[in-house]
């Protein structure tokens, strides 16, 4: 999602990514903004090193498969509470990926079940765990690709102009830090991004 995002184009091959960082710039209020896009690995080889990416965040979106339940049901009892306890304050946006595969009825590559998760289900686990917003995506076609981003760079923004966060931008385009927790699973292998 990330790269499809950034680099304008989705990826033919499957890219691993390990603690990714890509840069991307939006306009907000016809200003520039320049996203810090973080990627970073979710496996449990790596659980130490991914706090390190937490702080400065503005803002974190925790995505999930939208055909792959697991992924779903790793939001809520693994990524939230991390994200949570690490950066407390930071809002969240709750990012359903995939929404292609999930209407064109493609089964969970894992199980080979076609179990897709709901919009009422992801916006059920939006409202329990606070996120901001929950957006269904799909970056293969860019089906509100754009829109994630220019979500997050609103919350932010609005927190920031009404005082919630105390830090102001130097002078020049505003700088935003999007730490992105995508899960993916491949061959009954959770791999998980943030």
């Amino acid at each position: 999602m990330l790269i499809a995002y950034a680099k304008g184009s989705f990826p033919d091959t499957y890219v691993p990514t390990v603690f990714e960082n890509y840069t991307a710039q939006l306009e907000h209020n016809d200003k520039k903004v320049l996203l810090h896009l973080w990627d970073t690995a979710g496996q449990e080889d790596y659980d130490r090193l991914r706090p390190l990416s937490y702080p400065g965040s503005d803002i974190v979106l925790l995505c999930f498969s939208l055909v792959t339940e697991a992924s779903f049901d790793s939001i809520k009892e693994k990524w939230y509470p991390e994200v949570d306890h690490y950066v407390k304050d930071v809002p969240t946006i709750l990012v359903g990926t995939k929404v292609d595969l999930r209407e064109a009825k493609l089964p969970d590559p894992g199980t080979g079940e076609f179990k897709p998760v709901s919009t009422e289900k992801g916006q059920e686990l939006a409202n329990e765990i606070g996120a901001e917003k929950f957006i269904e995506v799909s970056a293969k076609n860019g089906h509100n690709l754009k829109t994630i981003f220019q979500e997050a760079v609103s919350i932010v923004m609005a927190a920031k102009h009404t005082g919630k966060d105390a830090e102001t931008p130097a002078e020049g385009e505003p700088q935003l830090k999007v730490v992105a927790r995508v899960t993916k699973q491949k061959k009954n292998r959770q791999c998980v991004v943030l």
